[in-house]
């Protein structure tokens, strides 16, 4: 009984984790709430998060969900390039490795929607993130047009891509070459070589497009928008120390 009326010493802490799993739409488990939590002077350890997520009933299951991918494939319709990065994910460095490829998500209309992103291997940043309702070559020359103002005159990035018919056309590499930018290119058939960007798209289903009711192409571009904005100035990855994209593209830069 005298246990029963001791006041909770977890009581702050517990608020603290609600506030923070609830802000985040649910998508933080124990691991990221306990970076968090350190750095707001919250000092107790991992599984004390972990089992206080579990009496609270705070559970992530936003990761279970199988999300569809597109492959764009459709033989040698151009000119491949070699696979450079063979695997070797282990950029330090913000625009020297960039990912990119393109999904597709089934809208409440019928319709499929089609979202063309680059990412920053080093930060995990989102450069570049175009919505259309075709996968056509005006959406993978508009992803080219969001990244150019990001890069620098002294990067010389390399652009890993699947074999997408795409990727492959003259136009396309032309205007990689016009950029600076190195072209790369998986082995047929291999997701896992350009991982860092599958591995975006599953996130950014599981953590908001498969939670809600897109029902047009107006709507898939304001979710991926607000998304990607969350994604690279608010959300923290243990990839990147605790940091989000943007605070490890700042540190990087200034190193």
């Amino acid at each position: 009984m005298k246990r029963a009326q001791k006041p909770d010493k977890y009581a702050k802490v517990k608020a603290f984790i609600k506030a923070l799993y609830y802000g985040s739409d649910e998508t933080y488990g124990y691991r990221r709430i306990h970076d968090e939590a350190i750095n707001h002077g919250f000092n107790y350890a991992e599984e004390t998060y972990r089992r206080l997520m579990s009496d609270m009933g705070l559970k992530v299951t936003v990761y279970s969900k199988h999300t569809s991918q597109y492959h764009s494939y459709k033989g040698e319709v151009g000119k491949t390039a070699p696979n450079l990065l063979k695997q070797k994910f282990d950029a330090k460095q913000p625009l020297t490795a960039l990912h990119t490829d393109v999904t597709q998500v089934r809208l409440y209309n019928g319709q499929w929607g089609y979202i063309s992103v680059i990412t920053d291997e080093a930060s995990r940043e989102v450069l570049s993130a175009v919505v259309s309702g075709s996968p056509n070559k005006a959406l993978i020359q508009a992803t080219l047009d969001e990244l150019q103002p990001r890069l620098t005159e002294s990067s010389e990035p390399i652009l890993h891509s699947d074999q997408g018919w795409q990727y492959q056309l003259p136009a396309y590499q032309k205007r990689l070459k016009s950029l600076g930018v190195i072209q790369s290119m998986s082995r047929k058939g291999n997701c896992h070589d350009n991982a860092p960007v599958e591995s975006f798209f599953s996130l950014m289903k599981r953590e908001c497009l498969n939670r809600y009711r897109i029902n047009d192409l107006s709507g898939l571009k304001e979710l991926v928008n607000r998304y990607v904005q969350w994604f690279n100035n608010v959300r923290i990855s243990r990839n990147t120390n605790g940091l989000t994209p943007v605070e490890y593209r700042n540190q990087a830069m200034v190193a």
